[in-house]
């Protein structure tokens, strides 16, 4: 299980690192560097993945700058970390406090 005091150790220690997809991904969203970090600060783990491929990570859900939700997915690469994807919660496929995902029909 990845812990959140483990991501955020990484980045105080400047060990998470932003692939070009993520980061475009980021602009595209209108999602700043910095609000992603701030969610990784002040956020909680919702899911785990720990058969993620190659490395293991997780969602966590918290607050950019403005308090608006935002999920951001990382690994846990032993010594570093890597943000996979962030992005904005659709209340259509969330609860009201964007932590469970709502069940899907089919």
């Amino acid at each position: 299980m990845i812990e959140i005091e483990k991501l955020q150790e990484f980045y105080k220690t400047d060990s998470v690192f932003i692939t070009e997809h993520a980061a475009e991904r980021y602009r595209q969203r209108g999602i700043k560097l910095k609000d992603v970090r701030r969610a990784v600060e002040n956020g909680e783990i919702i899911e785990q993945y720990p058969e993620d491929y190659p490395f293991p990570s997780c969602l966590i859900c918290g607050r950019d700058e403005n308090g608006k939700v935002i999920h951001v997915c990382m690994s846990d690469e032993g010594t570093v970390s890597r943000i996979i994807t962030a992005y904005y919660p659709d209340i259509t496929k969330w609860d009201g406090d964007f932590k469970i995902r709502k069940e899907t029909e089919g």
